[in-house]
């Protein structure tokens, strides 16, 4: 249950007008949170950048359904259909209790800012681009989990994986079932507006059972080419490269990464309902890149969400991503990602999941050593495997877990 707080501020003129009237500008803070644990078996286990292992593994995980998190909310009433509002909220790994990002008290979003229903919303700190905001309804996250769910190595960054510090976002107010969102995070590199920066614009239409959504991002490297040691984005997880999994391993020296994203729904009834996205992903490279030719992956991808009863939800989703021909790579990598989620409602704050999905990879790829090593593409599902992807092209995954919200 979220525990909300709510001060008042008094001005108080003599006993009289005590009496008779009080001021009050209102404040309420939210203390909210998410506990997720688990166990998950994976049919084969490599390292990251490695094509050795091979053996299954069971293991404990967090996170899967929703990501583990507390956090604080809170919003000031100024008057005017105005509000200040403010989120801080952090991460955590439910098997050991550390932090989900190391070195980041509030890893998941910390910013402040100010609303209005007529004029929108805008706010500054660590926050989610305009890209993910928009667009992640579309996506394959809500009902398959981004664990096991999201797209391949979560190449299109769907899922909640990424946070811009830093960030300056605008949102409009809804105007006929459209919505506009706007955001820049400065890099801070000095002498150079562009370089560590992100910026990213989406929009959003919502009307009746139809909605649709279109965006864009592009993250740009402080180092130009990734630098000797793949530098990212400083807008980025404590400075470290976003989106690596066995997909994009090859590609960490990019100048800059570019996303865009077309997505829509349908609501056929209260029981089913449907979501469908198509994401296009450049790794652009620079004067140190370790490779060459610019590097673009297409993925399509569907999900259908069916609600048998009152305490039953079931989702089945299909997944095809396709890289280009660069870099010396004659047969191109694709990946195909079956998944199917069960969940069970044990109460409106509680409830059961089982998870299952499989992966098959094809084509070539790049390994650690860039344009200078091509390999096998191997097989890794959503984004929860990507330190531990397939030592071959096929990886099946399950699992099961309870998720409680507080």
């Amino acid at each position: 249950m979220k525990r909300t707080f709510v001060l008042g501020n008094l001005t108080l003129s003599g006993l009289a007008l005590a009496a008779s009237s009080v001021a009050s500008a209102q404040t309420s803070v939210t203390l909210y949170g998410i506990v997720d644990a688990g166990v998950s078996y994976q049919s084969s286990q490599a390292t990251l950048g490695s094509t050795s292992g091979g053996g299954s593994a069971v293991k404990m995980s967090n996170g899967v359904w929703q990501g583990n998190r507390f956090g604080f909310k809170g919003a000031e009433d100024l008057g005017g259909g105005t509000k200040a509002i403010f989120t801080l909220e952090e991460g955590f790994n439910s098997g050991t209790g550390a932090q989900s990002t190391s070195g980041l008290m509030f890893s998941r979003q910390a910013f402040v800012g100010i609303t209005n229903e007529t004029y929108g919303s805008l706010t500054a700190g660590r926050q989610y681009e305009s890209y993910y905001q928009l667009l992640s309804p579309f996506g394959p996250t809500q009902w398959l989990s981004g664990y096991y769910g999201a797209h391949p190595g979560d190449i299109d960054e769907l899922d909640t994986s990424y946070r811009a510090n830093n960030t300056i976002l605008y949102t409009s107010p809804t105007l006929y079932g459209l919505t506009a969102s706007g955001s820049y995070s400065l890099g801070g590199v000095a002498g150079s507006v562009n370089r560590g920066s992100t910026w990213s614009a989406a929009l959003q239409y919502a009307r009746g059972p139809f909605s649709a959504g279109v965006g864009i991002s592009r993250i740009n490297n402080s180092a130009l080419g990734g630098g000797a040691f793949g530098a990212d984005s400083t807008t980025s997880n404590a400075g470290a490269q976003a989106g690596v999994s066995a997909l994009t391993n090859g590609y960490q020296t990019a100048q800059a990464q570019q996303r865009f994203a077309i997505g829509a729904s349908y609501v056929f009834s209260n029981a089913l309902d449907i979501r469908a996205v198509y994401t296009n992903v450049q790794y652009i490279p620079g004067i140190a890149s370790k490779f060459h030719d610019e590097a673009i992956f297409n993925t399509g991808g569907v999900v259908l969400h069916w609600k048998a009863a009152s305490a039953w939800d079931f989702a089945a989703g299909y997944t095809y991503t396709r890289a280009t021909k660069a870099n010396g790579i004659t047969s191109s990598a694709q990946y195909q990602q079956f998944n199917l989620t069960e969940y069970y409602s044990l109460s409106k704050r509680t409830g059961l999941y089982a998870l299952e999905a499989y992966t098959r990879a094809g084509g070539k790829t790049l390994g650690t050593g860039g344009a200078a090593s091509i390999i096998n593409a191997t097989a890794t599902i959503g984004d929860g495997f990507n330190s531990t992807p397939s030592s071959s092209r096929s990886l099946f995954a399950a699992g099961v877990g309870i998720v409680h919200r507080f």
